[in-house]
């Protein structure tokens, strides 16, 4: 074999093997593909957003996840929450739920429960939770990263309104405020702004104290 034709045949079976690369390449990215699904837009806050602040279109933004991963209920389309009020802290980056918006005439809610005192503090939740009504004991648990944790034992309700349900999977929601001391807040919200799900597990009901606990019972 000549020189030339040598260089020919090494020519043509590197471009065979760039060829049999780039078609494993994009089989892989198919499959990663059909594996995560077609990619969606979801709204996110751009900046800031605190309770009561009406929403504006240079608060929002979009960004593009993988349909999987998207989170349950997140609004789709910016003119949705466009002029409404924030009825939650919503954190910069974070997705936009329909159920962080205020329902026009149902602001109202009904208090339970003594004064806050020392470092208790009152603080508003949106999770998923039909059963929650003012008055009740609650479990907090919080899903994100494939994982649900508890995040908060017994906390007690002092007010309750229904939110609007899920748009996809026709979840009952709720606006709730919880009794919390500081510390308690600062885990839960800390805890909230990464997760794809809250849910708020109502305690069997029993009697409460002035500082909401539960009064043991007496004797046995």
């Amino acid at each position: 074999m000549t020189r030339r034709r040598r260089a020919a045949a090494l020519l043509g079976l590197a471009l065979l093997l760039g060829v049999l690369a780039a078609s494993d390449v994009a089989g892989r990215e198919r499959a990663l593909r059909d594996q995560l699904g077609p990619a969606v837009r979801v709204v996110v806050a751009r900046s800031a957003l605190s309770p009561g602040q009406r929403i504006t279109a240079g608060a929002l933004g979009q960004r593009e996840v993988p349909e999987r991963y998207a989170p349950r209920g997140a609004l789709r389309d910016a003119q949705d929450a466009i002029g409404q009020r924030a009825a939650v802290a919503v954190s910069a980056g974070a997705y936009l739920d329909p159920a962080f918006l205020e329902v026009p005439g149902e602001r109202e809610r009904q208090a339970a429960g003594p004064p806050l005192e020392g470092d208790q503090r009152a603080l508003d939740v949106v999770a998923l939770g039909g059963s929650v009504a003012a008055g009740t004991r609650v479990d907090v648990l919080v899903t994100g990263s494939g994982t649900t944790r508890l995040v908060l034992a017994g906390a007690t309700v002092l007010a309750a309104q229904a939110a609007p349900a899920d748009a996809q999977g026709g979840l009952h929601r709720v606006f709730a405020t919880l009794r919390v001391t500081v510390r308690e807040a600062v885990t839960l919200t800390a805890a909230m702004a990464s997760a794809r799900e809250v849910r708020l597990l109502p305690r069997p009901s029993a009697a409460v104290g002035a500082h909401g606990t539960p009064r043991r019972p007496r004797g046995r």
